[in-house]
């Protein structure tokens, strides 16, 4: 008998309860280090420049470990159980940026651009630290989808406006200020994404005419959601903002596979997105001349007219070897005008080298996989959909960049995040990670303290 009321005693003990590890002294410590290393950089430009160290060292190390730890103390506050990568990797990342534009500027004193990179960032945290601030539940902007794509689509309408800069619409210019509203819109556009999905997973998983193995939902379920994938990708058709629409349409399609669990989704948007390319190189001269440099990179070289700028991004990938050759001792700068913005990548590969590359684009795949872990670990769809969304707005653009400067596919025009030169995009990324941030500690705070993730 006492053995039996032992046993019933024990079933009805309580279960221990598991307390979450909150890490945000990993975080800490994680950010003091992306900090130092982004001060060494900047003085080790300084002293293959000049052979001295930078007078300013001081105070752009000061400055970002200010920012960092002002947005590491919002993050303790109002999200203590986020993953603790995601902000030592985007304060890295910011800082090794400022560091490449820092040196690119060195060698084209009419154009510095680091001083104004620097406040866009400032702005960018001071944005990241509002929104986990505010931001108290990532749920609440689920009701906002459709504010969200109307705004989308009127900054992607705005350009039109404007002059074309560089052959394309996607500036807006007054008073010698200037931003790219396509950056802010595709983080609405991913909000609606998800919020619409979400809403109808159901509908688009199982309804509908099945052709071959796809099921096709019904016009009325999905109608909506291509025609504003449509409309969106068809204004940056007429900004030549082809870049752009092509980060658009893998959203659509990875977001539509993520919520009907569907690969043939995959398929079809492969297929798509060649044939749409095949066209569009056809019949845009803007786009044709691009993929005729993609399967030509050398042939200005042949023809007596000198290098173009892939080529000239190939030699500096080459001239980079495995371990490159120092910061402040290459000579990417040949590139040119976008040597700061689009090819940016080749001065990290030509003084980093392989191996500083291959470490730069580990910290995006990270970054991309703690979005994806995040997603992944919440029981909801909208946030779910969000988190894969916004990780899969990173690795779109990482591959598209990473991509087109290194010869793989042709050039798109679109910004390296945080390493870019852009005020635009730097922002946004802070956004986004400022998102991730709150998706991640919902996905770790549901489970209460009864189970680990």
């Amino acid at each position: 008998m006492t053995k039996a009321g032992t046993t019933v005693a024990a079933a009805q003990a309580p279960a221990a309860v598991v307390r979450l590890p909150r890490r945000r002294g990993i975080e800490l410590a994680l950010i003091l280090l992306s900090v130092l290393l982004s001060v060494y950089g900047y003085c080790a430009v300084g002293l293959a420049r000049t052979g001295t160290v930078p007078p300013g060292a001081v105070g752009y190390g000061a400055g970002l470990g200010v920012l960092a730890l002002c947005a590491h103390i919002a993050v303790r506050v109002r999200a203590p159980y986020a993953d603790p990568l995601f902000l030592p990797i985007g304060v890295l990342l910011n800082g090794l940026g400022l560091v490449l534009i820092y040196r690119l500027d060195r060698e084209t004193t009419h154009d510095q651009a680091a001083p104004a990179q620097l406040v866009w960032s400032t702005l960018g945290i001071g944005l990241f630290i509002g929104v986990v601030l505010v931001l108290r539940d990532h749920r609440v902007l689920q009701r906002y989808a459709y504010v969200c794509v109307a705004a989308a689509l009127g900054l992607l309408a705005l350009p039109i406006l404007f002059p074309a800069v560089n052959g394309a619409r996607i500036w807006i210019r007054l008073a010698g200020f200037s931003i790219q509203p396509g950056e802010f819109a595709k983080v609405l556009l991913a909000v609606f994404f998800a919020a619409y999905l979400a809403a109808n997973r159901n509908a688009l998983a199982y309804t509908g005419r099945r052709l071959w193995r796809l099921q096709f939902p019904t016009g009325r379920v999905l109608g909506p959601i291509v025609t504003i994938w449509l409309l969106s990708v068809g204004v940056l058709v007429l900004e030549r903002d082809l870049g752009t629409s092509l980060l658009f349409f893998g959203l659509f399609v990875v977001l539509l596979y993520v919520a009907t669990g569907r690969t043939g989704w995959l398929a079809v948007g492969l297929l798509l997105a060649v044939l749409g390319a095949v066209a569009v190189g056809r019949t845009e001269p803007h786009v044709h001349q691009r993929i005729v440099d993609w399967l030509h990179p050398f042939a200005t070289i042949e023809a007596g007219q000198g290098p173009n700028q892939l080529s000239q991004s190939l030699f500096a990938f080459a001239a980079g070897g495995v371990l490159g050759t120092g910061l402040g001792r290459g000579h990417s700068v040949l590139i040119g005008f976008a040597a700061k913005s689009d090819f940016i990548l080749a001065t990290a590969g030509e003084e980093l080298g392989l191996a500083g590359l291959a470490a730069i684009i580990l910290l995006y795949a990270l970054l991309v996989e703690r979005g994806y872990r995040a997603g992944l670990a919440l029981r909801e769809p909208f946030g779910r959909l969000l988190a894969v969304g916004l990780a899969s707005i990173l690795a779109l653009q990482v591959f598209v960049i990473a991509g087109g400067v290194t010869g793989l596919i042709p050039l798109t025009g679109m910004a390296m995040p945080f390493l870019a030169q852009g005020g635009s995009s730097v922002v946004t990324n802070w956004t986004i990670v400022a998102l991730l941030i709150r998706v991640s500690d919902s996905a770790r705070n549901q489970y209460d303290g009864r189970e680990a993730p």
